[in-house]
């Protein structure tokens, strides 16, 4: 049966992070995963997800320090500000117990893919080794372009190019719903076809990114062929919710 995390990226967005976490215990989650949670204490957020019984399970790399910076990964020239992010993350897993990270590749100059590539999966590398000496796993997530225009990849296919030249096992897809409806669609065969490199799934209506129980995704059969298909992972709700969350989470009860 299909398992579901809150993302406190979107979820109670307005609050402290640690009053994020009490909201997903109290509505029922029972995982929840982050953003950019850096500014909170790791020791806070373990010691709050512990009290609760949650389980934490990713962050994302930090963006970068400059203006419009989506990520430090492919950037060429910027290799050390991305290992200084990656090892902030690191660090931060380690004391909060969460055990994935998301990395970031960040939006690419026109012209530069090839190098921008290369950049990318040699840092990629050697995060992964990093990251696999604690038993953790790395995420490449697709961007569709409509939100993140010149992002390194957009489609499941190309952040499973990267994955394949990076050449490590802890190294996984994570495969949002609500960005491959945007930019690519036909969903289903996608889900069966990678499925064997998914480490995390997370879902949103398409196309406004609101609860999934609106647009022209039918959520109840992605689900459906998420159990059928054998995943075993949680499915992270990173969702933009329409009013207060608890007014939206309705759309839940119909899972459990």
């Amino acid at each position: 049966m299909a398992r579901f995390s809150a993302n406190l990226g979107f979820l109670w967005g307005e609050l402290p992070l640690l009053e994020r976490i009490e909201r997903a215990a109290q509505n029922g989650f029972q995982a929840i995963e982050l953003h950019w949670p850096y500014d909170t204490p790791a020791e806070s957020v373990r010691a709050a997800c512990a009290r609760l019984g949650l389980t934490l399970l990713a962050v994302n790399t930090p963006l970068g320090s400059r203006a419009g910076d989506s990520g430090l990964a492919a950037l060429p020239g910027r290799e050390e500000e991305f290992r200084q992010a990656f090892d902030t993350s690191l660090q931060w897993c380690l004391g909060s117990g969460a055990t994935a990270i998301h990395v970031m590749p960040g939006v690419i100059e026109p012209g530069q893919r090839a190098l921008a590539t290369d950049t990318m999966v040699r840092n990629l590398r050697w995060a992964a080794d990093q990251a696999g000496a604690h038993g953790f796993t790395l995420l490449l997530e697709a961007l569709n372009p409509r939100d993140k225009p010149g992002y390194l990849y957009a489609t499941q296919e190309g952040a499973n190019a990267i994955r394949e030249a990076a050449d490590r096992p802890n190294v996984k897809l994570m495969f949002d719903v609500y960005h491959v409806g945007v930019a690519e669609g036909d969903i289903l065969t996608k889900l069966k076809y990678f499925l064997p490199h998914i480490g995390h799934i997370q879902i949103a209506a398409v196309p406004s990114r609101a609860e999934p129980d609106e647009g022209e995704v039918r959520y109840e059969v992605v689900i459906q062929q998420i159990d059928e298909l054998g995943y075993s992972g949680w499915i992270g709700c990173e969702y933009r919710p329409r009013a207060t969350v608890e007014a939206g989470l309705k759309w839940l009860k119909g899972y459990q």
